[in-house]
């Protein structure tokens, strides 16, 4: 190799790290990809009290994996039935996210702070979007209120009623917690929205870390079609269903006050209060775009609201429920 050359691909390695390091700064630890665009198995994390699994999903077409954080009593009593909470990662994928959060809730189980529960941290791939995309090739929607919810229902001993199931996520993750949770009201009793995006009319900016551009989301997604975004957003399903989100649904809002998407997330809130949905709305202080961060500053108001949505179950003799 010429010396020229052997200069050349040292400056290109040398340029190559130092862009990691600065997407790293930029958008936090998921922002290398941890999975291709479509890897329905993803690799194994090793955690306490966290399990790796898989489903067959008709609407993939093949098996899909998530990650099971099951508390320690559910080994010890055979017959106690446990509430759902549903994770939804952001974008570029949940992988790391995995140990410091089902060490976060183990730690909280523990100490007493909130009723146990089982956490499925959902494959939501790197940039899902929680969305049956338009072209059909990843109904990730789909996947997850039929083929997940039914899987997990008929493997473990759940509360199978919407009262029993917390969806819960972050950015992306906090973009399809809102979607699925408005769409699907008869399925999910509690909705928790943290740091979420795109939740604008428009989508005029891609997550932090898909590493995409918003026109790369648009066509890969959502078709290239502006009104098929609009039509599936968490604004419209608000809109169509808030006579029952009224009724049913417990609603949170959280965003950190040095999150970029902070005004998206404020315009949101205050379109949901038009609606007449009730909802909590927390800004957390001194808090950017990350996930630990902000559950770790909002303390107990963050288990306040699941003791909220499953305290009643427990206390109402749901122990024996059956299927």
């Amino acid at each position: 190799m010429s010396t020229d050359r052997t200069i050349t691909l040292t400056y290109f390695a040398r340029f190559a790290a130092v862009v990691t390091i600065v997407a790293t700064l930029l958008f936090g630890s998921e922002a290398k990809a941890e999975v291709p665009a479509r890897e329905w198995m993803t690799p194994k994390i090793e955690a306490p009290r966290v399990s790796y699994h898989s489903f067959e999903s008709r609407a993939a077409g093949t098996r899909v994996s998530y990650h099971l954080y099951t508390p320690a009593g559910y080994s010890v009593d055979g017959q106690r039935r446990y509430p759902v909470v549903y994770w939804l990662h952001g974008s570029g994928g949940g992988l790391r996210g995995i140990r410091p959060l089902a060490r976060l809730v183990d730690d909280a189980i523990e100490a007493g702070r909130v009723p146990p529960f089982l956490l499925v941290f959902v494959n939501g791939l790197r940039l899902g979007m929680y969305v049956d995309w338009k072209d059909g090739s990843a109904p990730l929607e789909t996947i997850i209120t039929r083929d997940l919810v039914q899987h997990i229902d008929a493997n473990y001993r759940t509360i199978t009623t919407r009262e029993g199931r917390l969806l819960d996520g972050f950015s992306m993750g906090g973009y399809g917690a809102a979607r699925l949770g408005f769409k699907f009201p008869e399925l999910f009793g509690s909705v928790s929205i943290v740091g979420a995006g795109p939740l604008q009319d428009t989508l005029t900016q891609a997550p932090r870390a898909s590493g995409k551009t918003a026109a790369d989301v648009m066509r890969e997604v959502y078709g290239s079609d502006p009104a098929h975004f609009v039509a599936v957003s968490p604004r419209q399903l608000a809109k169509q269903n808030a006579a029952r989100l009224k009724e049913w649904s417990r609603v949170r809002i959280v965003i950190g006050d040095r999150d970029n998407t902070f005004s998206n997330n404020r315009d949101f809130h205050e379109y949901l209060v038009g609606l007449g949905i009730p909802h909590d709305w927390i800004v957390v202080e001194g808090v950017g775009h990350d996930p630990m961060a902000i559950l770790q500053a909002l303390g107990e108001r963050h288990w306040a609201f699941y003791r909220e949505a499953f305290d009643p179950m427990f206390s109402g003799g749901t122990r024996d429920s059956a299927r």
